[in-house]
């Protein structure tokens, strides 16, 4: 193609003018980049809330009050059933031991 082909003209103007656009983007990237601080999280907005973690303690303490003593009691329960002459099947699909 020719240099004075008015395709060729657009074109190089059109990526002229990205560079640009990269360039000026690229700045700011640094600008942004060369002040250190901490970073805000991402969707945080700053504002003031009356939420507290103690609310949250409190919170799991009532949902998860009885988990050890859940998870023992299932623990005794499986091994009550697998433990050997216990009569009981170890699985419901099994026929009882003698």
């Amino acid at each position: 193609m020719a240099a004075d082909d008015p395709m060729e003209k657009l074109h190089q103007r059109e990526r002229e003018q990205e560079r640009a656009r990269l360039r000026e983007l690229e700045m700011k990237d640094l600008e942004v980049e060369s002040k250190r601080g901490p970073r805000p999280l991402e969707g945080y907005a700053g504002g003031h809330t009356t939420w507290a973690s103690k609310q949250d303690d409190e919170a799991a303490a009532e949902v998860h009050a009885h988990d050890a003593e859940d998870s023992w009691a299932a623990s005794q329960e499986q091994v009550a059933r697998l433990s050997p002459g216990s009569g009981e099947p170890a699985r419901e699909d099994e026929e009882p031991s003698k």
